[in-house]
């Protein structure tokens, strides 16, 4: 499967924003504080994320990003899309060349198991995870880890 960490990172990243957005914008300094993500690398995926509208940002003082229109009803599979990434487990990225310009064997199976896999995705929005007690123990880690490190600065 080629899911790389973009579609990882995006997802993290707007889950985080998800769990921390309720006392107004998140900073993405705070995102990338908390999950270990770059903040240029961040810039990047917002960047996408905003042209699809599963973000806004806010600019000044207490500025930072909120979730957009569709909040926390947003499907995973439609932050992986936002991104530009790939859910695909064909060898060649479903363009069917994978053997001297033919599909091979199997590649029908790799596309149906790429489909499922967008599907299951495409099932599960960020208030789920935001409800799953591993997801909301996670979060109360990273919190105090982030504000230990804040405190020692």
């Amino acid at each position: 499967m080629r899911l790389t960490t973009k579609g990882r990172y995006a997802v993290t990243a707007m889950l985080d924003l998800a769990l921390h957005s309720a006392s107004g914008p998140v900073t993405l300094a705070d995102i990338s504080g908390r999950q270990g993500i770059s903040l240029s690398y961040l810039e990047q995926l917002f960047s996408k994320l905003r042209r699809r509208k599963l973000v806004a940002s806010t600019r000044g003082p207490g500025g930072g990003y909120t979730l957009g229109e569709m909040e926390c009803s947003v499907s995973i599979a439609a932050i992986i899309d936002a991104v530009d990434e790939s859910i695909d487990s064909t060898k060649c990225q479903d363009k069917g060349n994978c053997q001297q310009g033919q599909k091979c064997l199997t590649h029908h199976l790799w596309s149906d198991l790429s489909e499922q896999i967008h599907s299951f995705l495409s099932d599960i929005t960020l208030e789920q995870l935001m409800s799953k007690r591993e997801v909301i123990e996670t979060a109360e880690r990273q919190n105090s880890l982030a504000g230990l490190i804040y405190a020692e600065q």
